[in-house]
């Protein structure tokens, strides 16, 4: 009996320093996938770098609330996987939107999310599914930075480009003459 125990234990201690340390994490009503579903699911969750396990509801919120995450028990009902990202918090929820839109996995369902200790519900994860990747994010931020430097840019280069006008009227003035 405090071999299960204990096991359980390190199953606990694991999870909750992988909710901790994860910047997303996206827990899934897996029921209805066939095996193979579930593995196409795996493969594209290993490709992301997203861990992807199943756990049991009861230990999962142990580990939750010794992580300190508030408000996960009310999705912690029926079957439920759990996908974690330690990089990228929308790594998981892009993969897993992206697999529910799919009508081929109908029974197939987002419960909530956890972002930066946050929970989320399905709605909010879906929301977070939809924006744009980092690089992407990240170019129209320097877009915008650059916006201002290249528009004095041009209008100092205008300035100029009016000055040698200028001169080159006075010269062809000063030619003519």
């Amino acid at each position: 009996m405090s071999v299960i125990r204990s096991e359980k234990q390190a199953v606990v201690a694991e999870l909750k320093e992988k909710l901790t340390s994860a910047k997303g994490a996206v827990l899934i009503d897996f029921r209805g996938l066939t095996v193979a579903q579930d593995t196409v699911l795996r493969r594209k969750m290993r490709e992301a770098g997203v861990e992807y396990r199943v756990i049991k509801n009861t230990l999962t919120a142990i580990a939750a609330k010794e992580a300190g995450i508030e408000g996960l028990d009310t999705y912690l009902v029926g079957t439920t996987a759990i996908a974690m990202s330690s990089a990228d918090p929308v790594a998981a929820a892009k993969i897993v939107s992206e697999f529910a839109k799919d009508k081929e996995y109908k029974n197939f369902k987002i419960k909530a999310g956890i972002v930066e200790g946050s929970v989320i519900d399905a709605n909010g994860v879906k929301a977070l599914a939809d924006l744009p990747s980092r690089e992407v994010l990240l170019s129209k931020l320097l877009g915008s930075m650059m916006s201002p430097i290249s528009g004095f840019a041009t209008v100092l280069q205008g300035t100029i480009r009016n000055f040698v006008y200028v001169l080159d009227a006075v010269k062809q003035q000063k030619e003519s003459a």
